[in-house]
């Protein structure tokens, strides 16, 4: 099973910039896109040919936030939401079911516009770390993939320092994260990247800081208990530029 996940920053504008052949190129059995600004009947047509089932959860608020998955093959169920009212009208959560794995699509909440979204942001996170608890308490193998908008460690930003009071890095977002893994799911990047350093997903528009690599890891996949074990290979695709973000693409055997 192949897995990739990406903040598309809006499909439409990704599928202007390229993004059909990125999903040729990465040939992925699943495909989570967050953010991607469109309602159903605003997907470009070009996506409907690309062999995938299509499910999308567009926010209530247009051209805002919204998630999407690609499948290949009819999946044994896809669920819209959370049952979480004020989560789901924002279109931030989407899972299926495929083949004996779970997969869940997340775009957790940026707190960057101030004080009440960062308040906002704390909400969903204890919020959905008890949905995923629950979820998760069948033991079938999942995936959480999704932009957090969360660096954890110092190794998944470029300035450590200088964001130590910046949302995305604030101690008590990487704390959550710190919980989050102590009990017991896996950032499948960081098992199979374990010392890597300088290895993001998104970078600021402003000052050429792409090409600057002064970036944040901020897109993950995060497994259950044993289910990142079966990761063989994950990659981020730095070379694509349909976004502000680029893809990470994970294997499971």
């Amino acid at each position: 099973m192949r897995i990739a996940t990406y903040n598309v920053n809006g499909i439409r504008a990704a599928v202007t910039k390229g993004f059909v052949d990125w999903v040729k190129t990465a040939d992925a059995d699943l495909i989570c896109l967050q953010e991607i600004k469109a309602e159903a009947d605003q997907f470009p047509e070009e996506l409907f040919g690309l062999g995938y089932e299509w499910f999308i959860h567009p926010a209530q608020k247009k051209g805002y936030s919204g998630v999407a998955i690609a499948c290949k093959g009819m999946p044994e169920s896809a669920k819209v939401g959370t049952g979480i009212d004020w989560i789901d009208t924002e279109g931030r959560v989407l899972t299926v079911e495929h083949q004996g794995w779970r997969v869940v699509n997340l775009y957790y909440p940026s707190g960057t516009t101030g004080d009440e979204r960062q308040g906002v942001k704390y909400r969903f996170l204890d919020e959905i770390r008890a949905w995923m608890d629950a979820l998760t308490a069948d033991g079938k193998p999942t995936v959480f993939c999704g932009d957090y908008n969360i660096a954890h460690t110092a190794q998944d930003i470029h300035d450590p320092v200088g964001n130590k009071k910046t949302s995305g890095f604030l101690p008590e977002e990487r704390a959550w994260f710190d919980r989050l893994l102590a009990a017991g799911y896996e950032d499948v990047y960081r098992r199979l990247h374990p010392d890597a350093r300088d290895h993001y997903s998104w970078w600021t528009y402003r000052a050429n800081a792409k090409a600057n690599n002064k970036g944040w890891r901020i897109d993950y996949q995060i497994g259950t208990p044993g289910t990142a074990a079966r990761a063989t290979s994950a990659a981020i695709h730095r070379e694509w530029d349909l976004s502000d973000h680029v893809a990470v693409v994970v294997e499971y055997a």
